[in-house]
Order: structure tokens, then C-alpha cells, then sequence
């Protein structure tokens, strides 16, 4: 098995969408990215943190790439907005890719390189990417948020 780590805006969309791919085997919601140990939802919404709102993603690179959960994460939210999804606000619904390897950071480059040469998104692309650090599990209530609750996709 193998991890990716998203932020994308709010985790529990995001969350729900990679683990309904074929090949992801386990999913969870956290803080990554930021500058405290132990941050609670609390605090990372504060601000105070620095942590984005991150789904760590276990799969199975025999079943979907790498490349192919970067054309999801590409695809699940606006890259071009600065610290905000929809009505989400803050630096904690940042875009980013949190990279476990050099592999993954080539790659998520070429991606986004990519899609700024073809003109995707009509704004430039915002989405930082950089190595990943301590992923930090969100609270219990939020894990598998929306599954639990049987509901469908947040829409931004």
C-alpha cells in the first residue's frame, strides 16, 4: 500500500470522494501542514495552527496511481481560490498536495505544470505543494463524516 495526503477545503467532500475509488483502501481526516503538535478542529479553525484540512489516502498502486488521484484531487475543488472552497474561509481550507516522496512532488508538478499549460482553469492555479509532515487524525465525529450521516457530496 501506498499514502497520498490532499487538502482541498472542507475534509469530509473530500474524504467521501477518494474513498469511493476503486483502489483506496482506508481514508481518514486531519491537520497537516501546520506548526503545532495535537491541533484539535478547534484550533486549526481558529487559524492559530497553520494546518490545512488534509485526507490521508491509502491505496493500492497496483489498483489506481498516483497520477490518477491527482486528476481527482485536480477535479473535486476550485485550485485557483486562495484559502477558501466555496463559503469555507480560512487558511485551514487551503489547497495543497503533501508529498511523501520525491516521486510524488514530481509528479504532482507535472500535474499542475499540465494544467497551467492547457489553460484549465481560467485563474491561475494556487495549490501549494510541498513534503509531508506529521498527519494529525481529525476527531473521531469527523472520520467518515458524511458516510455516517448517509449523505451525499458537499457541493461548492
Amino acid at each position: 500500500m501506498a499514502i497520498a495526503t490532499f487538502a482541498a477545503g472542507c475534509f469530509w467532500g473530500v474524504e467521501l470522494t477518494f474513498s469511493e475509488l476503486a483502489g483506496v483502501t482506508s481514508t481518514a481526516v486531519g491537520y497537516m501542514g501546520g506548526h503545532t503538535d495535537s491541533p484539535d478542529y478547534k484550533a486549526v479553525c481558529s487559524g492559530s495552527t497553520g494546518h490545512a484540512e488534509a485526507v490521508w489516502v491509502e491505496f493500492d498502486p497496483d489498483v489506481i496511481s498516483y497520477e490518477q488521484l491527482l486528476a481527482v484531487f485536480w477535479k473535486c475543488h476550485n485550485p485557483t481560490t486562495l484559502n477558501r472552497q466555496g463559503p469555507d474561509v480560512g487558511t485551514q481550507y487551503r489547497s495543497a498536495i503533501f508529498c511523501q516522496d520525491d516521486v510524488q512532488a514530481t509528479l504532482a508538478q507535472q500535474s499542475k505544470a499540465e494544467l497551467e499549460a492547457c489553460g484549465a482553469f481560467s485563474s491561475p492555479i494556487v495549490t501549494v505543494i510541498e513534503p509531508a509532515l506529521t498527519f494529525w487524525p481529525a476527531e473521531e465525529y469527523h472520520q467518515q463524516y458524511l458516510k455516517k450521516r448517509g449523505q451525499g457530496h458537499c457541493s461548492i
